[in-house]
């Protein structure tokens, strides 16, 4: 356990897949790594991961719980589209032991740990920073470090100190753990995920179900103030047969929806994953994209150290959206553009049925970037696009 002697070259505030990427990568490069994490914290999350997270960062597969090859998109009619992955797979995780791997392997790496919540950052007269955070017995406990990475979720109490700039709007997501029922149990299949896209259940995102092997993840998101989420899911586990299924926990947290302006606050504070608003719209795809950003604000991190310079910090920033910025936008405005209504829905389930459309949905998915290598599908996406937006294509 740290104390008020010890120093730290950085402390990371937050043990999700973006704080124990960052501390694990400066923990391998030699640096003192303290990483501080509250107990007993499971973010909702569907737990989908990419060929490119399991391959960038060294995943086992034994923390792989299931491998879809299919998405089902349910339209407000209940129309069904499905989309396979050709010669391919999304792996499945539980979010309780998939986080909990990670921050174990940033600790076998060299990181020091410390469970407590963030309270306050302070400075020295000579710019040390002076954290303080409140152990699990309650007691108020303080460490210096010269950085801080700051990746405590969409309500990061470190942002609201050190980078107001980074408020972002945000989704609630709720969802509940169940026991995975029987396979051919009504329309289950436990290698496909299932999205609903039907205002009854949410009238702004969607709502899923994500097999996870012995479990299931069944939840809804909406940035509607007083839309009954715990409601909508119920009513979606009546409608799927899955109401007689265990429920194992409950979990909700806001998600963020777009990328914060800023990341840092020209001194010595980075924020990573959720507090940086790195989930991607639409889709709510958060963990390539958190340890993605974990990563950047440890290389960030390091670079500041090594030069002295506090500007290098803002690197964290300009490296994700020079690599993802765009998909991002495209994504956002999908989101604004389709979800608004019913009548958007249904179009935007019926475009998912077109070959060309899926196939570039997976490759960008798998790949984690814009396909360019087929222009010409690109070409015939746009005008079925057109025609659906201006009523010419059957729905």
């Amino acid at each position: 356990m740290a104390d008020a002697a010890e120093r730290f070259d950085v402390v990371v505030v937050g043990g999700g897949p973006s704080g124990a990427t960052a501390a694990d990568d400066l923990a391998r490069a030699g640096r003192r790594v303290l990483l501080l994490d509250r107990a007993g914290r499971i973010k909702p999350c569907g737990g989908a991961i990419p060929p490119r997270l399991i391959r960038d960062f060294a995943i086992p597969d034994h923390l792989l719980v299931a491998r879809v090859n299919a998405a089902r998109m349910i339209a407000p009619s209940s129309r069904e589209v499905d989309m396979p992955i050709e010669g391919g797979f999304v792996g499945m995780v539980d979010r309780e032991h998939f986080d909990e791997f990670l921050r174990l392997r940033a600790e076998d790496h060299g990181a020091e740990r410390a469970t407590g919540s963030f309270e306050r950052i302070d400075r020295e007269a000579d710019g040390t920073v002076l954290l303080h955070y409140t152990g699990q017995d309650g007691v108020v406990r303080q460490v210096r470090t010269r950085l801080v990475i700051g990746a405590d979720g969409a309500r990061s109490k470190v942002a609201r100190q050190e980078v107001p700039a980074a408020k972002v709007p945000c989704v609630f997501a709720y969802h509940e753990i169940i026991a995975s029922p029987a396979e051919g149990t009504g329309k289950f299949d436990a290698k496909r995920c299932d999205v609903f896209y039907q205002g009854r259940h949410s009238p702004d995102f969607y709502s899923w179900i994500f097999p996870h092997g012995e479990t299931t993840s069944i939840g809804t998101g909406s940035a509607r103030k007083g839309f009954p989420l715990r409601g909508s899911v119920g009513a979606l586990r009546q409608a799927t047969g899955l109401a007689g299924q265990a429920t194992i926990r409950r979990e909700g947290a806001p998600i963020p929806m777009k990328p914060a302006r800023r990341w840092d606050n020209g001194r010595d504070v980075v924020l990573a994953g959720d507090a940086a608003g790195v989930v991607a719209p639409a889709s709510g795809e958060g963990i390539y994209y958190a340890m993605l950003g974990g990563r950047l604000a440890a290389e960030a991190a390091e670079a500041c150290l090594a030069t002295g310079h506090a500007r290098a910090l803002r690197q964290a920033r300009r490296r994700f959206m020079r690599a993802h910025g765009r998909v991002f936008w495209v994504l956002g405005i999908m989101q604004y553009f389709w979800y608004s209504s019913d009548k958007r829905r249904e179009k935007f389930v019926a475009i998912c049925e077109d070959k060309d459309v899926q196939r570039l949905t997976w490759d960008s998915y798998m790949n984690k970037e814009l396909v360019r290598r087929e222009p010409m599908a690109h070409v015939r996406i746009f005008f079925k696009d057109l025609a659906h937006l201006f009523g010419f294509a059957r729905a």
